[in-house]
């Protein structure tokens, strides 16, 4: 599940059971188009297995391990663009 650095995940089939856990608890949803949705996480992954954590594909990772923990999905800004977008900047949650 997730810590407050983030998800602390294993494989597909943890981070995918690992977020929706996450959107149920937060009151969020996933993003009901489920390929989209596996593509996004598909892109959490392969930043995991790069840069040794789950960071958000539509962010750039800098190298800069005390800046780019707020980009470690669900990352600080989440729930503010769900809040004005309605769904976050890489459209992994949405408002519900």
């Amino acid at each position: 599940m997730k810590t407050a650095a983030g998800f602390k995940v294993r494989d597909a089939k943890e981070l995918k059971k690992d977020i929706r856990e996450y959107a149920k608890k937060t009151r969020i949803k996933v993003n009901p188009n489920s390929k989209k949705a596996e593509m996004i996480m598909k892109g959490l992954l392969r930043n995991k297995k790069m840069h040794g954590e789950v960071y958000c594909p539509c962010r750039i990772v800098t190298g800069n391990k005390e800046k780019d923990k707020e980009i470690i999905c669900p990352c600080v800004f989440h729930r503010g663009e769900i809040e004005l977008e309605g769904h976050c900047r890489c459209f992994l949650f949405f408002g519900k």
